[in-house]
C-alpha cells in the first residue's frame, strides 16, 4: 500500500517540509488521577537547544485531601525549570530552599554535582479542592558546568519581560528573544517563552537561535497551512524565518530552544551526564545513603522519606 501524507496529520507536507524538521507528539502517562505529557526526549530528538526533558503536568483537579507527593529525589548535570500556569507547588531542596511555586514565576534549580528536592501540594492547600497545570523541563548543563555547585533561583512573575500587541501576549521565561532578556542566570544560550495568541494572530520566532521549537499547550496553530493541536511540539530547521498562526480558538504556546549542546547526553532516572562514568558515580552515591557526609543530602524540612534508586 502506498503512503499518503494527507492521511497522516503528524507529517508536514508542502512548504512545511522545508520549515519543520520534526513533529513530536507528547506521550501521555496517567500517574493515578494526574496526567503528564512528555515531549522530550523523543525518538526524533533528544534535545532542543539545551532542553533534554519536557513535561506538561496536568491540567488536573484534586479533591480535598488529595494532591501530589513527589518524595525527595536526586539530580545531577542539569537545571530543572518549573513554570506553572495554574495552582501551587511546594518545593524543598537540600540547599535549604523552602518555597511555594506559583503561576508565572520562574523556578530554576541547577543540580550541578548534585542536589535533592521534593515537590508536593501539601499543608493548607489540601484542605480544599485545588488544581494544577504547568510545565517542567530539564536543561542539560555544558560539560564544563556539570560539576558546578548546586543552586536555586526564583524570579517573580513581575520581574520577567512581557510583550503585548496585535493579538498576542508573550512572557520571556529564560534567555533572550524579541529584543528582551530574562533576568534568570542560564548556563548556555537559551530561548524559553510563554505566548498566548488570539484567533488568527501570528507570532514570529527569533531567528538568532540555532535551535527553535514550539509546544502547543492550548488551542492550535497553523504553520505553512497545516494545523497542529495540543500536545504537539514542532521543531524548526535553523536559519529560516518562521511564524506560527493561531487557529480559530486561539493558542497558548511554549517557545523553546537555544544553542545546541556540546554533544549527546546519557540519561538514567533523574541523572543527566556527558559520560556513563558520571552516572555510575551518582548511582553509587545515592544508594549509599550517607546524607551527612556523602555527595547527596536530604532537604532539611523534608527528610523523613526519599525515593530509592531503581534497580536497573
Amino acid at each position: 500500500m502506498s503512503w499518503n501524507p494527507i492521511l497522516d496529520p503528524q507529517i508536514p507536507i508542502g512548504d512545511a517540509v522545508d520549515a519543520i524538521e520534526s513533529v513530536i507528539v507528547a506521550r501521555t502517562r496517567d500517574l493515578g488521577g494526574f496526567e503528564v505529557r512528555r515531549a522530550l526526549p523523543s525518538v526524533a530528538r533528544q534535545m532542543v537547544g539545551p532542553f533534554i526533558f519536557f513535561d506538561q503536568m496536568g491540567p488536573a483537579e484534586f479533591l480535598t485531601g488529595q494532591g501530589i507527593d513527589v518524595r525527595p529525589h536526586p539530580h545531577i548535570g542539569l537545571s530543572t525549570v518549573t513554570y506553572l500556569l495554574k495552582g501551587k507547588l511546594h518545593h524543598r531542596d537540600s540547599l535549604g530552599t523552602d518555597i511555594w511555586i506559583e503561576p508565572g514565576a520562574v523556578n530554576l534549580m541547577t543540580a550541578g554535582i548534585g542536589i535533592t528536592h521534593s515537590e508536593r501540594t501539601d499543608g493548607e492547600l489540601r484542605n480544599k479542592p485545588h488544581g494544577l497545570f504547568g510545565l517542567q523541563s530539564w536543561m542539560a548543563l555544558p560539560k564544563d558546568r556539570e560539576d558546578d555547585p548546586a543552586a536555586f533561583d526564583h524570579i517573580e512573575r513581575a520581574a520577567l519581560p512581557e510583550l503585548e500587541g496585535e493579538g498576542k501576549h508573550l512572557r520571556l521565561i529564560l534567555g533572550h528573544g524579541w529584543g528582551e532578556r530574562a533576568p534568570v542566570p542560564v548556563a548556555t544560550e537559551t530561548l524559553y517563552a510563554d505566548a498566548t495568541l488570539a484567533a488568527g494572530a501570528s507570532l514570529p520566532l527569533p531567528d538568532d537561535h540555532e535551535d527553535r521549537g514550539v509546544y502547543v499547550v492550548e488551542g492550535s496553530v497553523f504553520q505553512a497551512g497545516t494545523e497542529y493541536e495540543v500536545g504537539q511540539m514542532l521543531i524548526f530547521r535553523p536559519g529560516d524565518s518562521i511564524s506560527v498562526k493561531a487557529g480559530a480558538r486561539g493558542a497558548r504556546l511554549i517557545v523553546l530552544g537555544g544553542a545546541t549542546m556540546d554533544g549527546p547526553r546519557h540519561i538514567w532516572w533523574n541523572f543527566v551526564a556527558s559520560s556513563k562514568e558520571r552516572i555510575e558515580a551518582a548511582k553509587e552515591a545515592w544508594r549509599a545513603g550517607d546524607w551527612m557526609h556523602g555527595r547527596f543530602s536530604l532537604p532539611p524540612n523534608d527528610h523523613d522519606e526519599f525515593i530509592p534508586a531503581p534497580e536497573k
